[in-house]
């Protein structure tokens, strides 16, 4: 198995962290998105990144990567077991998507207007503010156990001072705490390359 992977996208953070909560191995290919190579736009029509390959599967789209990963590599479960459950942290991934990663993205490219990427930059801050009291009631994002949605959001979480995003410590006292217990988890740890650990030093 091999998944070609940018080394600063959250995108690719995400699958590597799976990866590492799973305990696979597999070789991963660190593609530099402005040059990518041509065995990629081969194997992928839309010459996107992450892109796993296991023999002749090739998979795109994170969520869809992920999912294949927790269903080929039962254990430990990164779902759910009841159906309801499962739909629910699938709707939080693609809330986490809609609410913060497309800000994160026009944040990271940092490309365009001053005035666009500060609209950014305070909307997810504010998102991001707003949710933090739910990590009073559960340990993970809206769940006892560690799910697919953490590995969604822990990515997110790392690169906010990134892109000058500071929080208000006494507002948000639960989510720094869920901060701190992801950035020590070891499959995190795990799972960040050196252009990732290069974000917080």
């Amino acid at each position: 198995m091999t998944l070609y992977s940018d080394a600063r996208d959250h995108y690719s953070h995400r699958v590597r962290m799976v990866l590492a909560e799973k305990g696979v191995t597999m070789d991963i290919v660190d593609i530099d998105p402005n040059d990518k190579p041509a065995d990629l736009g081969e194997i992928n029509p839309y010459n996107s990144l992450p892109t796993l390959l296991d023999r002749e599967l090739v998979l795109y789209e994170s969520e869809v990567i992920m999912e294949y990963l927790d269903e080929r590599f039962p254990h430990p479960p990164l779902l759910p077991v009841y159906p309801v459950q499962r739909a629910l942290s699938r709707l939080w991934i693609r809330r986490v998507e809609k609410e913060w990663g497309v800000r994160l993205n026009v944040l990271m490219a940092g490309k365009g207007r001053e005035t666009v990427l500060t609209k950014a930059r305070d909307e997810l801050r504010e998102s991001i503010i707003a949710i933090a009291p739910i990590f009073d009631e559960k340990q993970f994002f809206m769940n006892d156990e560690f799910t697919l949605v953490d590995c969604c959001v822990a990515p997110i979480l790392w690169r906010l001072e990134e892109v000058d995003i500071n929080l208000p410590e006494r507002s948000t006292k639960p989510l720094q705490k869920y901060m701190q217990m992801m950035f020590e988890r070891e499959s995190f740890r795990a799972s960040l390359t050196e252009a990732e650990l290069e974000m917080r030093e």
